[in-house]
């Protein structure tokens, strides 16, 4: 029963690897596809293949995921905990790509680990949960939103007496690479989302001891990742390209950069585990308010930030039953 459940809870947690692959696959894509930068199909295979590297990338998102949030809970309980947390994840995820809402498959994870521990009984580090998921989540959209406009005032000034359809050819070129190191960035953070709670898995079956991350773990976080982004994510994709603002190429240009550079610094430097979604769709409305106030539709933002309010309660919940269930149904 025990290695048919660590299994299951592995594999769980890599379809949900995949769910946030297309759902989170239009942050890095949706502003080059919404300029014409890229193909839709060149961009979604971009950013399928950069989202795999930057899995390797690194490891201390993963091991704060693993060690800081939730207390690693043991034997068959745990093993519970982890998959109703993945389970109300996932279905969170499924909910909001329905209906094109660019949501954080991140915090529906936290959300779910915490909603499932405290469920279980299992000790909650409020602490860690304050200081790496409820002070990131609120300072990153803030960040980006700052960081953006300022980046595409910078542009601006900087290209005044350029000639403008020149410009533009400039920047759609530009995207290329600006959308390349956003789904990097994807992949660094999200793809070790997953790996810590893997390793929690390996860890309460007694397979691992320790943090570190096994080489085949984060191989197949990284496929699935690749796998999910290439399926895309149409309906999210069109909410963040288009219904926000009508982008441009030095716009979809401004936002990319400003949120892979945001992610890198909080990948290597803080290691918390930032919500992508989060900040480019922060950057893109910071990048927007430049033109002028009113070009931002601040009416379907304000839907995107109450989605983003009830993320981590509503996927709480769900993980929460579906412990209640589960115990229950195997107790």
């Amino acid at each position: 029963m025990g290695t048919f459940a660590l299994v299951v809870t592995i594999g769980v947690a890599f379809f949900f690897t995949y769910t946030n692959g297309f759902h989170d696959s239009a942050n890095a894509i949706a502003t080059s596809i919404s300029t014409r930068a890229l193909t839709p199909k060149a961009a979604l295979l971009m950013s399928a293949l950069m989202n795999m590297a930057g899995a390797f990338l690194g490891s201390g998102v993963a091991q704060t995921v693993s060690k800081g949030l939730i207390a690693t809970p043991t034997g068959s309980k745990g093993m519970t905990i982890l998959f109703a947390a993945l389970i109300g994840a996932i279905t969170w995820n499924l909910v909001t790509w329905y209906f094109g809402l660019p949501s954080s498959s991140s915090h529906a994870l936290f959300g779910g680990l915490v909603g499932a521990a405290l469920a279980g009984s299992s000790t909650v580090h409020w602490n860690g949960v304050l200081d790496k998921i409820v002070i990131p989540m609120v300072l990153s959209p803030v960040v980006g939103l700052i960081v953006g406009y300022l980046a595409m005032v910078a542009i601006l000034w900087l290209f005044r007496r350029a000639n403008p359809r020149k410009t533009k050819r400039g920047f759609r070129a530009a995207q290329t690479v600006s959308a390349a190191g956003m789904a990097l960035g994807h992949g660094l953070q999200d793809a070790q989302k997953t790996m810590g709670v893997v390793v929690m898995a390996l860890t309460i079956a007694g397979v691992q001891r320790g943090s570190g991350i096994p080489i085949w773990v984060k191989i197949a976080a990284a496929v699935m990742m690749s796998f999910g982004t290439y399926a895309g994510g149409w309906r999210v994709m069109r909410t963040l390209g288009r219904r926000i603002i009508d982008l441009e190429p030095p716009q979809g240009f401004a936002a990319e950069t400003t949120s892979a550079t945001i992610l890198y610094l909080t990948s290597y430097i803080f290691t918390a585990p930032i919500s992508t979604t989060h900040l480019i769709t922060a950057s893109i409305m910071g990048v927007g308010a430049t033109k002028r106030p009113k070009a931002v539709r601040w009416g379907v933002a304000k839907n995107i930030v109450l989605g983003w309010i009830i993320t981590m309660p509503a996927a709480a919940a769900v993980a929460a039953l579906m412990f209640v269930v589960v115990n229950f149904a195997v107790g």
